[in-house]
């Protein structure tokens, strides 16, 4: 295999979430928001089976990013990673977990899985204890970061000039705001410890992107309170707002709720 290593988002929405990353020795998966089927079914769609992953990390509880985590450490022996407080919160209806294949893997860790390096960052947002990864191989990174409500000044000197992100435009304020949500999902949606608007994403990633970057991926759209083409179309304006060389230097690429992206190295 050529330097750096392959990503595919294999879903990013907020009715679920998986990202799968692989090496010449790894195999690994980010979240299962899904049922183990449906995984198993992405999974081929990039031409991957769930019976080669050698682990499986988890970024926070929340369904959307676990339904499927024990329906596949079951049965395929997949070794499971999380930090003690969300495995402490984890909703019974992933069932049990055999001892043997549940790991820590703490915030502000960097862990080596085979031949990439695999670091851990806290994010802001309603759950135990939140975090999301920067991957590392060859002087090339990947960068995932959902499900926060506000980027800080340490997390954006960890993910700082990566190569590839999969960052959170989850909202149109003024779609959220006219919605039919109730007003304290509302609230908790736009809160401190609930998730990036479009335009939050797109001026965060002002301060966060660098010559290295080539790839920005919009990731867990709301099919509720947002659109696609604004999404991106925000994301675009606020960066050439900025002068960067959007399409020049970098593309930004959406994900879908149910299809993957094509497998790409980084």
């Amino acid at each position: 295999m050529e330097n750096g290593f392959k990503v595919s988002i294999l879903a990013s929405g907020s009715t679920g979430n998986a990202c799968y990353i692989e090496t010449a020795q790894k195999k690994i998966l980010v979240d299962a928001g899904f049922s183990g089927k449906k995984i198993e079914e992405l999974l081929g769609k990039i031409g991957r089976k769930a019976s080669d992953l050698d682990a499986l990390l988890v970024t926070h509880e929340h369904s959307d990013h676990v339904k499927g985590i024990g329906v596949l450490a079951r049965k395929y022996e997949i070794d499971l990673y999380a930090n003690e407080k969300t495995w402490n919160a984890m909703p019974k209806s992933i069932g049990e977990i055999p001892t043997a294949q549940k790991h820590l893997f703490e915030v502000g860790i960097t862990k080596t899985f085979g031949d990439i390096d695999i670091e851990s960052f806290g994010v802001s947002h309603d759950a135990a204890a939140p975090q999301f990864y920067t991957f590392q191989k060859d002087n090339k990174s990947f960068v995932m970061l959902t499900d926060t409500g506000y980027v800080s000044e340490k997390m954006r000197g960890i993910i700082r000039n990566a190569d590839a992100y999969l960052m959170e435009s989850n909202h149109d304020i003024d779609m959220l705001r006219a919605g039919a949500y109730p007003w304290h999902l509302k609230q908790r949606i736009l809160g401190d410890e609930g998730h990036l608007s479009n335009e939050d994403g797109a001026i965060a990633m002002t301060d966060i992107l660098g010559d290295k970057t080539k790839r920005i991926f919009l990731g867990h759209l709301s099919r509720e309170n947002n659109i696609k083409e604004l999404a991106h179309m925000t994301m675009e304006t606020v960066l050439m707002q900025h002068d960067f060389g959007v399409n020049e230097q970098f593309k930004v690429l959406d994900t879908s709720y149910d299809e993957p992206t094509e497998l790409f190295t980084v």
